[in-house]
């Protein structure tokens, strides 16, 4: 269950006012959790115990239709692996949320996440009820919370459970960074936040260990020209320009 108020929390981010958290809640294996969230917010995931494994799915609240595109988050950067100061863009060409801070470096935005079939194949069982649901069975209960269906689950980016391509192009599983990892994620438009706290699916043990997660978001300001984010990459430059002319012409900038 969420903490409400989220300012109830006993231990916000550091240097962070307990006043701004807007969102506090800890996920535990096997669950999962959904929210709206303020352009500007910034939502940090936390993996306690080096077994968590948080499977996003980004929408833009009021048009659901613009969400996470991971083949462009991967493709537009050329960058396939998740760090800091990575954009997660929409097929749009625009910036839903900016990785500003991230101590794990152990994430996948290849994957994807697991699915009833190969969950009941491995464990037993997959469904959301079960011991070891599925990752997308998890999103589907959350995208239905917010007025979504199973069409519109696009593929995820997952963290704190790392994936590289070998030189033969088959992917290998990397693991954890260990416990006390985490990212920042920052809300570059109002966003519709999906996740799931489950196994990687490329995680070879033969059990379904999943530990638990910790959600904070508090608010702060989106990422604006001067930031050397803004201006890392030319590419990103022209997705953050894209999303201020979007927000613009929509009177929300």
């Amino acid at each position: 269950m969420p903490v409400v108020p989220a300012s109830a929390w006993p231990t916000p981010p550091e240097g962070v006012d307990a006043r701004l958290l807007v969102w506090a809640e800890t996920v535990a294996g096997g669950g999962y959790t959904h929210c709206v969230l303020a352009r500007g917010t910034e939502l940090r995931l936390t993996d306690p115990t080096g077994d968590a494994c948080a499977h996003v799915l980004l929408y833009c609240a009021d048009r659901p239709w613009e969400r996470l595109n991971t083949a462009d988050t991967v493709k537009v950067l050329w960058n396939a692996y998740l760090g800091e100061g990575h954009l997660l863009l929409s097929d749009q060409g625009r910036v839903l949320a900016s990785l500003v801070r991230d101590d794990s470096g152990r994430h996948d935005a290849l994957t994807g996440t697991s699915t009833l079939v190969r969950n009941t194949a491995r464990y037993g069982d997959g469904t959301p009820q079960s011991a070891s649901p599925a990752g997308r069975e998890l999103l589907k209960l959350a995208a239905l919370k917010n007025g979504l269906g199973p069409r519109d689950l696009p593929p995820s980016v997952s963290f704190f459970q790392g994936v590289r391509v070998t030189a033969d192009g088959t992917t290998e599983f990397t693991g954890s960074a260990g416990a006390g990892a985490s990212v920042t994620l920052r809300a570059e438009q109002t966003l519709t936040v999906l996740i799931a706290n489950v196994p990687h699916p490329l995680d070879p043990r033969p059990e379904y260990v999943c530990g638990p997660l910790e959600v904070l978001a508090h608010r702060a300001r989106p990422t604006a020209p001067g930031d050397p984010l803004w201006d890392a990459t030319p590419e990103g430059r022209r997705a953050f320009l894209n999303t201020a002319e979007h927000l613009t012409a929509r009177g929300t900038a």
